[in-house]
C-alpha cells in the first residue's frame, strides 16, 4: 500500500507504537453496515424477517454488520420498504450520539447523501423538524429520495451555502449535526481513489471550510442547544484545531463528553496551541481498534441564557396554508386513520404539502421539499404521492394490497407493471390502494376491475442487473 509520505509520518506521530498495527489493517478486509429504520420497523421485529445473517456492531443500538461480499441487501424488497438503510459502521456514529429529543428543530448541515440525516429523523419520530441541507443540487436529489424511502415527513430539503440560512434559522435549532467535508484520510482503505484526492486538495484545504461552517452553525443553535462535528479523517487541523478554533471564537461553547466505547480513542488536546483538556473529551476512531474506518466526533453544547425578549427565528411562524381545503383533498384524507392539523396544509402550483410546526419564513431559500409532499390535485381528483405511501403506516390506509415477500408481483410492481390481483379483492372494489411488502408499504396503486394500475414512482423503479 503506497501512501503519501506527510501522511505515514503524520500518522507515525499519532499513533506513536501502534502505527504498525493501522498499517496491518489495509490487509483486512472492509466492513459492511446495515442501519434499520425505526421509524418503520423495530430493531427486534427487523431481526425476525431479516434476510441474510447480520452481526450487531456493538457500539451502534439499530446498526449491524453484514457479508458484502455474498448479499446485496440493495437488492432486496426490504430496502424499497425503507426498513434499512446501508451505511458504512463508524458513520452511524455521529447521528447516533446527537442526543435527540422529541419535538426538537434538528439541522443535518452537510447531509447528503442522507445516512445520517435519515437516523436523526427516525429518532424524531414524527415530531419537531428536520432541516437537511446540502450545498450541491444533485446531491440534494439524491439525499431527498433517501429521506423520502425512509418515510420522513417532518422535512425542509435544502440546497445552499450555510451561511445563507443563518438570517432564516438564528438560534433557531435544538440540535445541530455537521459531518463537514474532509481530507478523507479515515477511508483510505475503503477506498483508495481517496488517496488522489487528499494530495489534490489536503487538510490545510478542508480546514479552511470547516471553520466556516462550524462558526455558521453556532449562530444558529439555540442557547443550550447541541452540535455534533464529525470527520471522517485524522488530521489535527480538520478535528481538534476545528473545535479549538471554534471554541475561541465562541466562549459559550463547551465540550461534552460522548458516550464511550471500547475502541474509542480520546481527543488529543496536544495537537494544538491551546493544549485545552476539553478536547480530550473529542472522539477519534481508528480502524486498527475496532471494526469500522476513521473517524472524529466532538459534542459541544452552547450555554443557555437567561430568559430574554429577544426574538429569534423559532418565534415566526409561517401561516401559509391556513385556507379551507379541496374537496378532493379532504375526501382522501378522511379515510387515513389518523389525525392532520389543517393549519399546516400548503398547497402550490396544485400540489399538497404538510408542513412541519413553527417553521420561519422561507421566502429566498432554494429548497428542493418543504414539509411532505401529500400528492397532487388534478382535476376532480386528488392523486397521493410516492413520498405519502412511504410516509403511511399499514394499519393507517383503509384499502391495502399486502404481498408476502415470496410473491413474484412484489418485484413485477417495483418494476412499475400491472398487477392482477383477483386473488385479493373482490370485482367491486376499486380506488387507490397501498401496495405492502409484508405489511411495509411501497406505493400506491389505482385499481380498477381487480387489476392493479402502477402507480410506484418511475425513477425508484428496479432496475434488473
Amino acid at each position: 500500500m503506497n501512501l503519501p509520505s506527510a501522511f505515514e509520518e503524520k500518522m507515525k506521530y499519532l499513533l506513536g507504537a501502534e502505527y504498525s498495527d493501522y498499517l496491518g489493517c489495509f490487509d483486512e478486509p472492509r466492513h459492511y453496515g446495515l442501519r434499520i429504520n425505526t421509524a418503520k420497523i423495530s430493531v427486534e421485529d427487523f431481526l425476525k424477517i431479516s434476510p441474510w445473517p447480520l452481526e450487531k456492531i456493538p457500539w451502534i443500538h439499530n446498526g449491524f454488520y453484514y457479508d458484502g461480499e455474498n448479499c446485496q441487501p440493495a437488492k432486496h424488497p426490504y430496502y424499497f420498504a425503507g426498513l434499512y438503510y446501508l451505511q458504512e459502521p463508524s458513520a452511524m456514529t455521529p447521528a447516533d450520539r446527537l442526543p435527540i429529543e422529541p419535538g426538537d428543530k434538528v439541522l443535518d448541515v452537510c447531509a447528503a447523501p442522507g445516512g445520517k440525516a435519515t437516523e436523526l429523523g427516525a429518532r424524531l419520530n414524527g415530531t419537531g423538524v428536520l432541516a437537511a441541507n446540502d450545498l450541491s443540487n444533485s446531491r440534494a436529489k439524491g439525499l431527498l429520495k433517501n429521506i423520502e424511502l425512509m418515510g420522513i415527513g417532518n422535512v425542509l430539503v435544502l440546497s445552499e451555502e450555510p451561511g445563507k440560512l443563518i438570517p432564516y434559522f438564528t438560534e433557531y435549532f435544538d440540535k445541530i449535526l455537521i459531518d463537514a467535508p474532509c481530507s478523507g484520510e479515515g477511508m483510505f482503505r475503503k477506498d483508495r481513489k481517496m488517496i488522489r484526492a487528499w494530495e489534490e486538495h489536503g487538510p490545510d484545504y478542508f480546514a479552511r471550510i470547516q471553520k466556516s461552517i462550524i462558526t455558521q452553525a453556532a449562530q444558529m443553535l439555540k442557547p443550550g442547544g447541541m452540535i455534533l462535528y464529525s470527520t471522517c479523517t485524522f488530521s489535527p487541523e480538520e478535528n481538534e484545531q476545528t473545535i479549538e478554533y471554534l471554541l475561541e471564537q465562541y466562549s459559550d461553547f463547551d465540550v461534552c463528553e460522548i458516550e464511550g466505547y471500547e475502541g474509542f480513542t480520546c481527543g488529543m488536546p496536544e495537537v494544538t496551541a491551546s493544549k485545552d483538556k476539553r478536547l480530550s473529551r473529542t472522539v477519534r476512531i481508528f480502524p486498527h481498534r475496532m471494526k469500522g474506518e476513521g473517524h472524529f466526533l466532538a459534542l459541544l453544547q452552547k450555554h443557555a441564557a437567561a430568559d430574554s425578549d429577544t426574538l429569534t427565528a423559532s418565534d415566526v411562524k409561517n401561516t401559509t396554508g391556513r385556507k379551507k381545503l379541496p374537496e378532493d383533498l379532504t375526501d382522501f384524507l378522511a379515510d387515513i386513520r389518523r389525525e392532520f392539523d389543517p393549519g399546516r396544509f400548503d398547497i402550490r402550483a396544485d400540489k399538497v404539502y404538510y408542513m412541519p410546526e413553527d417553521l420561519p419564513a422561507l421566502n429566498g431559500i432554494r429548497f428542493l421539499r418543504t414539509g411532505l409532499f401529500l400528492g397532487e390535485l388534478k382535476k376532480k381528483r386528488f392523486e397521493p404521492s410516492q413520498a405519502f405511501a412511504m410516509n403511511l403506516k399499514k394499519e393507517e390506509y383503509p384499502r391495502i394490497i399486502d404481498l408476502p415477500v415470496s410473491d413474484e408481483r412484489v418485484i413485477k410492481y417495483l418494476k412499475g407493471e400491472t398487477l392482477d390481483v383477483e386473488d385479493l379483492v373482490s370485482p367491486k372494489e376499486k380506488g387507490w390502494y397501498l401496495v405492502c411488502v409484508d405489511g411495509y408499504p411501497l406505493g400506491f396503486g389505482k385499481l380498477a376491475g381487480q387489476v392493479l394500475k402502477n402507480k410506484y414512482l418511475p425513477g425508484w423503479r428496479w432496475q434488473s442487473a
